[in-house]
């Protein structure tokens, strides 16, 4: 496990942002465009498509997090518990099947994509900018994924119980990683 020595033993994503907060605005005014914003996608399908690129990766703090936040919004716990394994078994909507694949091969082999790989998004009925935005969701997630492990942020029941309180909190929120960040002491100023 990576250890920053100036973090605690187990540091909160919070404790990173602190510590090394450049960028840390306009990333959480990112996280809320993408999770947040107008979309095709429902809040609770980009926070399946954020779990399951952070399940792809074995990100444990990305994957549990936003899986628990997945679950706020309604999807039920034993489709995210099956989605990584076995997506077409998992539950998910024929239409989010082709976007998994997408979504998992963009993860995995990114240079192997090819217009198959879109044309078959795009026979379920997916737009281009439903599409752009899955793939939106599976960049950051990806980005997210090398900042929690490359810092050694880790999971715990204490995290995911402090992140559930404050999502269930702002569950209506168009700003919940803005606010997560205001709580830091970060502005756009």
């Amino acid at each position: 496990m990576v250890r920053f020595p100036s973090l605690p033993e187990s540091p909160h994503l919070g404790e990173v942002f602190k510590s090394f907060g450049r960028g840390i605005w306009p990333l959480t005014e990112f996280h809320d465009t993408v999770l947040r914003g107008e979309s095709d996608w429902t809040i609770a399908e980009r926070e399946v498509l954020a779990a399951y690129v952070s399940g792809l990766n074995a990100c444990s703090f990305c994957h549990d997090t936003h899986k628990m936040i997945a679950e706020i919004h309604g999807i039920p716990e034993s489709m995210l518990r099956a989605l990584v394994d076995d997506p077409e078994n998992s539950g998910v909507s024929r239409k989010l099947l082709p976007v998994l694949a997408y979504l998992r091969k963009l993860t995995l082999t990114p240079s192997k994509m090819v217009d198959a790989d879109a044309q078959a998004v795009f026979a379920e009925g997916v737009s281009e900018q439903a599409l752009y935005d899955a793939i939106a969701v599976c960049a950051l997630f990806n980005f997210m994924n090398r900042i929690v492990e490359g810092c050694g942020v880790m999971t715990s029941d204490a995290n995911l119980a402090a992140s559930r309180a404050r999502h269930e909190a702002t569950r209506d929120s168009k700003e919940p990683y803005r606010d997560f960040a205001r709580g830091l002491g970060f502005s756009p100023e």
